[in-house]
């Protein structure tokens, strides 16, 4: 019987000290982008993030192109945890940059902590 109670008592302990192990993941930071232009007021954005996903609970989940007055001009949805590949990298292509728009910022988001890293302000290339 002890081994049965010593056995629920460290199940217990694992489960109590798994949300802190999410917590410790720290915010979703915008470390690299590039851009290309794919057509008149079309973008191409590669975004590298870093964050360090500790699973389904807790991985950076997307990424936004945002521009100077806060409109979200495009979002990268991230469908799965990346706890071996870091920093990674991916593209949205087809993001509308209105005319005038000289710089835009591309934030992180992860599902614990939503937004709150390092952003990126970049200078469209035209």
């Amino acid at each position: 019987m002890p081994v049965r109670v010593a056995t629920v008592v460290l199940w217990a302990a694992i489960a109590a000290s798994a949300p802190m192990a999410a917590a410790t993941a720290g915010e979703a930071d915008v470390v690299g982008v590039e851009i290309r232009a794919e057509g008149p007021g079309l973008w191409r954005f590669d975004v590298a993030v870093r964050h360090d996903d500790t699973g389904w609970d807790h991985y950076a989940d997307r990424w936004d192109v945002v521009g100077p007055d806060g409109a979200v001009l495009g979002t990268r949805v991230l469908l799965h945890p990346h706890e071996t590949e870091q920093p990674f990298t991916r593209s949205l292509s087809g993001v509308a940059v209105p005319d005038g728009v000289a710089e835009v910022t591309v934030r992180a988001h992860d599902k614990v902590h939503g937004y709150g890293g390092k952003v990126m302000t970049v200078r469209l290339p035209r």
